[in-house]
């Protein structure tokens, strides 16, 4: 008999979320969903990124509760540390210095709450000439390096938000949340946690500096086996004007490509002479332009080739593969992935619709246990305004 179900493996921690955009609120769903109580302390008024939104077309902020706050009060700001106290990890993703002017420093924080996990989300860092730079994902992997090695030869091409704000940002965060709540349950100490992204984008490059160091990678975009200079690994407009993708690194799955492709390998120059990868991918590229996106799915469905249709997210919705596995929800009427990873025994589940800003004030004041009117902050730890 399968043992029941708990929902999460992270219920019970505690998380006090300052508002923000980007990696910070990315971070912050991943614990949620995967069962920590997150409150996220919301602008009073909200800040303005340009890009209105209803709270439900916004789903990274989903599974948490929302309390309004006016931090440049000093109700609000000794409220913010009645939550500090019985938080395990914050997360707060201003420009560095912005939380010490607020009178919500490490120091501070650590005088009330020894064992605090102090998330600090940057793109930059905290120190460094750049520390107090503006600037957003783009920028970020613009200056690591990233930038200048993907697309093609004409210019490097921009991978959206994905790497910066949410891979080596959102992601490496939550990594260094968990392993250092896992330290302060042992040593009963808690730690700042600085992860800037650009530091968390080097970091996802590790293979690629092998790579330059070794002279394997040119430092011509376009030129490599990664980068779409390789025949065998690119993306091909079919007959009907969609794409699909090839991946074939292997000599067997290259073997079952070509021959998925009507070729033979034999008649092919060698898999890895880079001197003739342009004139293969011109070959590869007529080849697909003679059959439609799905007929090629059709010839490929039986071949070990290392293939896929190039498809749009709704498109991947639908696909049979993501259907079976349940990929896919709708929350607040809003179509989004589940949540990840999976677990065998304490699932992750969307814990609630994104909220609007002060939607849970009086339940959080309640569920933790902080009542109102706050005291003052000359009474928390020498807090000062």
């Amino acid at each position: 008999m399968a043992e029941p179900t708990v929902p999460g493996p992270l219920v019970g921690i505690r998380v006090v979320e300052f508002a923000g955009v980007g990696p910070g609120p990315f971070c912050a769903m991943l614990l949620a969903d995967m069962g920590a109580d997150v409150i996220t302390l919301d602008r009073a008024v909200p800040s303005n990124l340009g890009i209105p939104k209803e709270p439900r077309f916004n789903p990274i902020t989903r599974s948490r509760r929302s309390i309004a706050l006016d931090l440049k009060t000093e109700e609000g700001r000794a409220t913010a540390l009645a939550f500090i106290a019985k938080a395990d990890a914050l997360i707060e993703g201003h420009r560095p210095g912005v939380m010490e002017r607020l009178g919500l420093s490490p120091e501070i924080c650590h005088a009330i709450n020894p064992a605090l996990v102090y998330g600090r989300m940057t793109g930059w860092g905290q120190e460094g000439p750049l520390a107090d730079s503006v600037g957003h994902d783009l920028n970020y992997l613009a200056m690591t390096g990233a930038l200048a090695l993907m697309g093609p030869p004409e210019k490097p091409a921009i991978p959206l938000n994905l790497i910066g704000d949410y891979g080596g940002g959102g992601v490496y965060l939550a990594l260094g949340l968990l392993a250092a709540i896992i330290e302060a349950r042992r040593s009963g100490k808690g730690q700042v946690v600085d992860a800037a992204m650009i530091d968390g984008i080097l970091s996802l490059m590790t293979a690629q500096f092998g790579f330059l160091e070794s002279r394997r990678w040119s430092p011509v975009r376009g030129s490599n086996f990664l980068d779409g200079g390789a025949p065998w690994y690119n993306v091909y407009e079919t007959a009907d004007g969609a794409h699909v993708s090839v991946a074939a690194i292997e000599p067997k799955f290259y073997c079952e490509l070509v021959a998925g492709m009507g070729l033979e390998a034999s008649d092919l120059p060698e898999q890895m002479d880079q001197a003739a990868w342009p004139s293969v991918r011109e070959r590869f590229a007529a080849v697909f332009r003679s059959r439609t996106r799905d007929a090629w799915v059709q010839v490929m469905a039986e071949r070990e080739a290392c293939f896929a249709p190039v498809l749009s997210p709704a498109e991947a919705a639908r696909h049979p593969h993501m259907v079976a596995r349940g990929s896919h929800r709708p929350v607040a009427g809003v179509l989004q992935p589940v949540p990840a990873p999976r677990f065998s025994r304490t699932p992750s589940t969307v814990q609630g619709d994104p909220p609007r800003v002060g939607d849970h004030d009086a339940d959080i004041l309640a569920d933790w246990g902080v009542a109102l009117p706050a005291p003052s902050l000359a009474t928390i730890s020498g807090a000062s305004a």
